[in-house]
């Protein structure tokens, strides 16, 4: 359905959010006819979401933005068990205490999207743990469990995907699509809410809630699914060679998150303009218009208008300024991930590749030898072709030396002491 009447779902689909609805026009009027409570869950797998769950939470934005009650689902509960959707194996059992940690840093990222409060379309943030850590698990059967088919739950995708492989699917994972379903019921008896929202992956997961809430209390619920994002090049959404994109400041640094965003391919720019920002759409075309070097100045604005969301504004735009005094001007700009090099240490005139082995920037002394074989590090701006290079008092200007691995990966070794 297109030309929707509603403000949230005109803007959802303009901006590339949608994948499918369960009753485009049912759900339109409601959200034509007043405010509607809707709800993500995110499972607590992590001490940090990274950016691949950055589409659901900007949906929950824009939900607030236009007058609509977002409620972050938080999975205390189901995290217990592990969706199986789309994996591989089943998922590390995490203890109550890891769960209660992991919790507690993703909260961080919600404040800097969401306003919470007791307002009609102010936020809400619940714990599944709540009610399923509560169940009487014979009652549980009896209410719940007799109203899902084992043959449909067999016929989804993300089950059958992994039969298919002829990889194992516990009966506990089994239950986890079981428990998403009572989720939503549990929420609409609590809140009104009467619309989950998701990845594509979770269809079925979602529409097991809303067959249960229509067998269960005779309600009309409603599912939105957004499309599981790549970039034009495929990679998946969150993810880099070097690890997942962390949206906390303390797993990932406001500078690096900010290049991540940078180093957009030309393709994505137009598109993650629309999903990750809240610019308006008349200028998201005027940057998605600029072409061949233009399209960079773009790439800065992304960059810049991403990392504000989830940093801050002067976070946001000191990366832009240090990454702009490291690549135009040739400078360090001072957000620069540093190495710091005591006398002692320098007097044994340590090999360069050692140093950064030991620190992480490269994963092996083989790697750092195809990365100058590749004509990919400098030091001090000028080609290194040695790998035998040490890092001695020649090395410094001024007390630093500056290493970079590729272009975009900027180290600065400081000497102290």
């Amino acid at each position: 359905m297109t030309g929707f009447k509603s403000e949230f779902l005109r803007v959802l689909s303009e901006r590339g959010f949608i994948h499918q609805i369960s009753d485009p026009e049912g759900l339109d009027a409601a959200f034509c006819k007043g405010p509607v409570t809707a709800y993500i869950g995110f499972d607590a797998t992590a001490t940090s979401l990274h950016a691949g769950s950055l589409i659901q939470i900007m949906m929950l934005a824009w939900m607030q933005r236009t007058g609509h009650r977002p409620i972050a689902l938080m999975g205390g509960g189901t995290t217990m068990i592990g969706d199986p959707s789309f994996k591989d194996e089943a998922r590390k059992l995490l203890t109550e205490a890891d769960i209660a940690r992991n919790l507690e840093g993703i909260r961080q990222v919600f404040a800097k999207f969401l306003t919470f409060g007791d307002g009609p379309s102010d936020a809400l943030m619940i714990n599944n743990a709540d009610w399923l850590l509560k169940l009487n698990y014979i009652e549980f059967l009896r209410d719940v469990g007799r109203h899902f088919s084992v043959n449909r739950m067999l016929s989804f995708d993300s089950v059958k995907l992994r039969l298919d492989r002829e990889q194992s699917l516990s009966f506990l994972e089994f239950n986890y699509m079981i428990l998403q379903g009572y989720d939503f019921v549990e929420l609409y008896r609590r809140t009104g809410c009467i619309l989950q929202m998701g990845g594509s992956d979770q269809w079925g997961n979602i529409v097991n809630g809303i067959e249960l809430g229509h067998r269960m209390d005779g309600v009309q619920l409603y599912a939105l699914t957004s499309p599981l994002l790549t970039t034009a090049s495929g990679a998946k959404m969150g993810k880099t060679a070097s690890g997942a994109v962390w949206l906390n400041a303390d797993l990932l640094s406001p500078y690096d998150y900010w290049q991540y965003w940078r180093n957009t391919e030309d393709a994505d720019v137009e598109r993650f303009l629309k999903l990750y920002t809240l610019m308006p759409m008349d200028e998201v075309s005027r940057l998605a218009a600029l072409r061949g070097a233009e399209i960079n100045e773009a790439k800065k604005v992304l960059a810049t208008e991403v990392t504000a969301l989830v940093h801050g504004r002067a976070p946001a735009q000191e990366a832009a300024e240090t990454a702009r005094r490291t690549f135009e001007e040739g400078g360090l700009g001072g957000d620069l991930p540093v190495i710091e090099i005591s006398g002692d240490k320098l007097a044994e005139s340590p090999f360069l590749g050692h140093v950064l082995q030991s620190a992480g920037y490269v994963a092996s002394m083989g790697e750092y030898r195809r990365l100058i074989a590749n004509n990919s590090v400098s030091v001090n701006d000028r080609k290194l072709s040695d790998h035998n290079q040490k890092v001695d008092a020649a090395l410094f200007q001024d007390g630093v030396a500056k290493v970079a691995l590729s272009r975009k990966k900027i180290i600065v070794l400081k000497r102290v002491g």
